[in-house]
């Protein structure tokens, strides 16, 4: 906030602060919303760029992260429609989702004992590129939501002005994009967890 309210004064030297802040945040979301790191550098680029051109706009400097955010989103989604790396079809949040099984007449979630898994770095490795590739293969509109709150850790309100969306469904597409995350790192820990007992 201090940052933004130099830069609306046009004081310069708050210039290279503010990219020294923001620069590593945009590229690691625009990272994970395009898949891919040529785009994800063009995007940081383009949105600092944006920013500085269009400072002037920012009303209230309590807002900026979110703006920044939000025009990160904007030339993301830009980038997507025009990228070579962009993938055909989006998958279906239901392809993610935790899965039912009937057990004596009621039906239950898959979900693995995590307190099975031993801790070494390995594993914590394997389970780290895993959850990377889940949240890169979420559809659009909850790994954006996923990435903005849970990455960032901007707030529901942050969020919500970001996409455009209201705040109820902010908290049932991250509620789902959670559900979906841990389907994932539960299928991988069943597996590992099987492989150990034999």
């Amino acid at each position: 906030m201090l940052l933004a309210e130099a830069l609306m004064r046009g004081d310069l030297g708050a210039f290279d602060e503010f990219v020294e802040v923001f620069r590593s945040k945009i590229f690691h979301y625009s990272l994970m919303t395009c898949g891919h790191r040529e785009d994800a550098e063009e995007v940081s680029q383009d949105t600092l760029l944006k920013v500085f051109e269009n400072f002037r706009q920012l009303q209230d400097p309590r807002n900026v992260r979110a703006w920044v955010f939000r025009i990160a989103k904007n030339a993301c989604l830009l980038k997507r429609r025009k990228s070579v790396f962009a993938p055909k079809a989006e998958l279906s949040l239901e392809d993610f989702l935790p899965q039912l099984e009937e057990s004596q007449g009621t039906l239950r979630m898959q979900i693995a004992d995590w307190s099975m898994v031993p801790d070494n770095q390995f594993l914590q490795s394997q389970l780290k590129e895993i959850l990377t590739t889940a949240i890169r293969e979420l559809p659009e509109i909850y790994r954006s939501v996923l990435l903005l709150r849970d990455v960032e850790e901007l707030s529901t309100e942050e969020t919500a002005q970001i996409l455009d969306v209201s705040l109820d469904v902010v908290k049932t597409r991250l509620h789902r994009a959670r559900l979906a995350i841990r389907q994932k790192l539960d299928r991988h820990l069943l597996e590992a967890s099987k492989s150990l007992s034999r």
